[in-house]
């Protein structure tokens, strides 16, 4: 399945009149096989494990690019640094303020929202990638 992601997310790329450099690839695969978001510096790390001379500018201006482009996606989960994913997986956070405790929860869930934004305030909600912070059930 990795290699079928990256294929589309190549054949995305090149649709946008982008080149798949090695560098590009590495990065797109980094966060295709990650579990979890990763922070830029977590991206480089494994980009330097797998080639060792991708330079850290490298992988922070393709970080910048692909996300220009839409194929990856950041945001902020609480007061930390960005965090990074594949625009493909589309999903919001739930951050908890006290524990730190993160759930990962569909986009669906923000349907009503979105609706009411749009009906009631003329406002289309660009509801990609974000973070609702709070108190989980254990720190309320």
């Amino acid at each position: 399945m990795p290699d079928e992601r990256i294929a589309a997310l190549a054949a995305g790329l090149r649709g946008k009149g982008e080149r798949l450099t090695p560098a590009r690839r590495q990065v797109l695969t980094t966060l295709a096989q990650s579990d979890h978001h990763l922070t830029a510096e977590e991206v480089l790390t494994e980009v330097q494990a797998q080639t060792a001379n991708v330079h850290r500018a490298t992988v922070y201006r393709t970080l910048e690019t692909l996300s220009r482009l839409g194929i990856v996606e950041h945001t902020h989960l609480g007061h930390g640094p960005a965090v990074y994913h594949l625009a493909d997986d589309a999903h919001h956070h739930l951050v908890c303020e006290a524990c730190g405790r993160i759930v990962e929860v569909p986009v669906t869930l923000f349907r009503t929202v979105e609706r009411r934004l749009r009906d009631e305030y003329d406002f289309v909600m660009r509801a990609r990638h974000f973070a609702v912070v709070g108190r989980c059930r254990a720190c309320a």
